[in-house]
């Protein structure tokens, strides 16, 4: 059961992403040798999820290959390999396991790449660090195509606003986020864009998870709890109760000084 709910979870959040040859790249004075559509700069290094899948595109004039290895050491039979990619022509590989994985062309040793594949969740760092002591934070683990920029607590709402970046190239835009119940605990309210959504999956666990579909446009996801991460830290309680129990003594011994 465990397994077949691993390989479910990470179907689920498969995407696909295309590297593109453009025109000229054969030449070794081409300004660039790819285009990458998942971040849209030009280059051949990518990184990816366990179960995504890479579709390199020939839109050259000229002949290529997709061979896994590098130049140095030659192919190391991964994926790709020696076979030719003709004009117009596209070569794909879904990666199955986390890890580096250089490539280059074989007729064109200059036109080189790297994948990297991760194992499916992305980091919102230092999730309260910024209320309260400071002493209290988390970092937040979540699955999702595009990103989350920063995560923003209001105390008196008892709340976590999410700034999200979406991918409009990718057809999956599901968010499954991982919240500790020191940082909020539920039941839990969630506002996507100002609107409360009904439609959201919660898994309870020793971390509560939140699965939520969203719209490609999504800009702000909001989380409602009934806590989220105490003003005060453990030391924090510690130093004030130390501070409020000697300026007792203080206080007492002041007034017997006085007597």
């Amino acid at each position: 059961m465990v397994i077949a709910a691993f390989f479910s979870l990470e179907n689920a959040f498969a995407a696909t992403y295309d590297i593109n040859m453009p025109s000229g790249s054969a030449s070794p004075d081409a300004p660039y040798f790819w285009q990458n559509e998942k971040t849209g700069a030009a280059t051949g290094d990518i990184e990816i999820s366990v179960g995504d899948t890479i579709v390199w595109k020939n839109g050259d004039k000229a002949k290529h290959t997709i061979t896994s290895g590098t130049v140095e050491e030659g192919p190391d039979g991964i994926f790709g390999g020696t076979d030719f990619l003709a004009p117009g022509a596209f070569y794909k590989f879904t990666f199955t396991e986390k890890g580096k994985y250089p490539y280059f062309c074989l007729i064109h040793p200059w036109m080189i790449g790297v994948v990297t594949v991760i194992d499916g969740y992305k980091i919102v760092p230092d999730v309260g660090k910024n209320v309260g002591d400071g002493l209290t934070f988390f970092h937040v683990d979540y699955q999702y195509s595009g990103m989350i920029s920063k995560a923003t607590i209001n105390e008196e709402q008892k709340s976590i606003t999410f700034e999200i970046v979406s991918d409009p190239k990718s057809l999956n835009h599901t968010l499954l986020i991982m919240l500790p119940p020191e940082l909020i605990d539920g039941p839990y309210a969630v506002f996507v864009d100002g609107t409360k959504n009904l439609k959201f999956e919660l898994t309870e666990d020793k971390v509560n998870t939140i699965e939520i579909e969203l719209s490609e446009n999504a800009k702000q996801m909001t989380i409602v709890g009934t806590k989220v991460v105490p003003e005060f830290g453990i030391l924090t309680l510690i130093v004030l109760s130390i501070a409020i129990t000697t300026t007792i003594l203080f206080h007492r011994t002041g007034i017997s000084l006085q007597k």
